[in-house]
């Protein structure tokens, strides 16, 4: 969906995540890529949002983040596999991810194989990662 779709509850979830958990500065969370991207929601049966991510306009996808409660449970990699297929009915032909480092394993199962030297992001180390489709 668009981000004047998703913005509403896609906010909450990456606050949570990133701001509060993480300790990512909030004044960096927020860029002008949102607008530009296709957003992806998971919800429990309940209809609450527990789940995000996006796919930019260069096949770069990022702010991928779920609740700590539903971590572990595959909705991460519903999230990440829904934009995959985006990315690929939209044609591209690869897609890449910074992948926080301790997430590298979880990305790996999707295809996705490490490109280039680990970086910090936020404070975080990072690791580019690529995948053909």
């Amino acid at each position: 969906m668009s981000w004047d779709e998703a913005r509403e509850v896609a906010r909450p979830i990456r606050l949570t995540v990133f701001v509060e958990e993480q300790r990512v500065p909030v004044e960096i969370e927020w860029d002008d890529e949102d607008a530009k991207s296709i957003h992806a929601l998971a919800y429990d049966t309940q209809g609450a949002a527990i789940a995000t991510g996006r796919l930019l306009p260069d096949g770069h996808i990022g702010r991928m983040a779920v609740l700590q409660a539903w971590r572990g449970q595959g909705v991460g990699g519903a999230i990440l596999e829904r934009l995959i297929e985006v990315a690929r009915e939209r044609g591209d032909r690869e897609i890449e991810l910074f992948a926080q480092t301790h997430a590298i394993p979880f990305y790996r199962r999707y295809g996705f194989v490490e490109n280039g030297e680990v970086f910090e992001e936020a404070g975080i180390p990072h690791q580019a990662m690529r995948r053909m489709l």
